[in-house]
């Protein structure tokens, strides 16, 4: 089992930047490919951001388009955390966030591919 636990989320004026963490316990995230989703009220959870690693090629990232460019994920794995820096944020990017943990090389943007879940951490961003 992983425990995860987000922090870092709040409030903030468009434009400005602001970094998520996301804790893990219970066993080591670098066995995984860890992730970012979101949910805005009245929407579905959607896919931000994700890193894998793979023996053979190393660590790979993904992004949602709506987030590339903006948004850099990247993970600690000495320190079981993983970050999510969001910078020229958008009120759109208003949400709650989750981090999530997966094993396994499956397609990162599908919620029913992901094993672990935080509760989530509220971003809001006001224009």
């Amino acid at each position: 089992q992983v425990q995860l636990v987000e922090s870092g989320g709040g409030l903030v004026q468009a434009a400005g930047p602001l970094r998520l963490s996301c804790a893990a316990s219970g066993r080591t995230i670098s066995n995984y490919r860890t992730g970012w989703f979101r949910q805005a009220p009245g929407k579905e959870r959607e896919f931000v951001a994700a890193i894998s690693w793979f023996m053979w090629s190393g660590s790979s990232t993904y992004y949602a388009d709506s987030v590339k460019g903006r948004f850099t994920i990247s993970r600690d794995n000495a320190n079981n955390t993983m970050y999510l820096q969001m910078n020229s944020l958008k009120p759109e990017d208003t949400a709650v966030y989750y981090c999530a943990a997966g094993s396994g090389a499956k397609v990162v943007a599908l919620t029913s591919n992901w094993d672990y879940w935080g509760p989530g951490t509220q971003v809001t961003v006001s224009s």
